[in-house]
């Protein structure tokens, strides 16, 4: 070998100088019989957003061990999706303690509530579906007829009740009412209900962009009718959230998406010094400088989420939520027993 041979391998195969101390790499054997719960522990060890997801449920596991205030945060799509059902679940084991999200929740919520959402397809002729009144949500759709239906039932069941006492409400006292009416209302199926389930367990929903959706617009329509008096106020809410961090003990956020609800969870600890515990679901890309893109990582920096020296308090699956949403709340809820519950 010549010298310049030697020298052109240095660069291309230099050698192992100091080993890396770390758990082997290794998957799930699916030889022999299967085993869910192996097969989620292996994800440990298998790389990529797998070891994230295993974090995840590891941290989750610590704030209920903790007895920690769970903040939920998520966006309308997932209403939208069937995760709707697993979101339902979490509030009517009242496994959470705070929800967050956003105004199309409340929305897509009492509409499924009365009405399907049905599966469609993402390649589509959109301006044929615009003309068959159907709006697309991915590869789900939504009949127009939907939302004249919730124009109805809002106008005729709810708004003249909801602000006959009280012309300016806020957004939690929306929330409360929606799900008492549609627990009242013999005619809708309450049953996979978020908002149901929130009233029903006295766990309060916040929604800083309350006009951010269809239930906006018919408040629009309503106080352009029939009372120019009526209004939603949030600072009331905001001063209830931050009270809902400052005055816990513990604190944990489960963010499922982005945008506001997550930033509203973090913000509002901030004013005890960061959450002590950070779980993300996201999608969001950091390059952009967004707050949907931010990693937990940058919320330490802003002291929205606190630095523990002593172990990760803090990680983010980057994966579309309807795939590891319901691996992480099996494991973490349904099949976990907290350790102060133990006997």
């Amino acid at each position: 070998m010549t010298e310049e041979n030697k020298d052109t391998r240095e660069h291309v195969i230099p050698g192992t100088r100091k080993g890396y101390e770390g758990e082997k790499v290794e998957g799930y054997d699916f030889r022999g019989d299967f085993d869910f719960e192996d097969m989620i522990e292996k994800y440990a060890t298998t790389g990529f957003q797998a070891s994230h997801l295993k974090e995840a449920i590891e941290l989750v596991k610590e704030m209920r061990d903790e007895d920690a205030k769970i903040f939920l945060t998520f966006t309308s799509n997932i209403i939208s999706s069937g995760l709707r059902e697993v979101i339902a679940y979490l509030v009517r084991e009242d496994y959470i303690d705070v929800v967050i999200t956003s105004a199309g929740s409340h929305t897509e919520d009492v509409i499924k509530s009365a009405k399907d959402f049905k599966m469609g397809r993402w390649e589509a002729d959109e301006a044929k579906l615009r003309e068959e009144g159907i709006n697309r949500l991915g590869n789900i759709y939504v009949e127009s007829d939907n939302y004249v239906w919730l124009e109805s039932w809002l106008n005729n069941e709810f708004f003249d009740d909801f602000f006959a006492e009280e012309k300016v409400r806020t957004p939690s006292d929306l929330a409360y009412e929606l799900g008492k009416s549609v627990g009242a209302d013999e005619g809708l199926d309450h049953e996979d209900s978020f908002i149901y389930h929130a009233y029903d367990k006295n766990i309060p929903v916040y929604c800083p962009a309350m006009i951010d959706a269809e239930i906006g617009d018919f408040m629009f329509y309503y106080r352009q009718e029939k009372d120019s008096d009526i209004g939603i106020e949030i600072l009331d809410d905001w001063d209830s959230l931050i009270n809902e961090a400052i005055e816990a003990e513990k604190t944990g956020i489960i963010a499922v998406g982005d945008g506001v609800p997550k930033h509203q969870a973090i913000m509002s600890n901030l004013f005890r010094g960061g959450t002590d515990r950070a779980v993300y679901i996201s999608t969001g890309m950091e390059g952009d400088g967004s707050l949907s893109g931010a990693p937990p990582k940058e919320a330490v920096s802003w002291g929205k989420i606190r630095e523990d020296d002593m172990k990760k308090n803090y990680t983010q699956v980057e994966a579309e939520a309807t795939l590891v949403f319901p691996l992480l709340v099996a494991e973490a809820f349904k099949k976990y027993k907290p350790e102060n519950q133990e006997s």
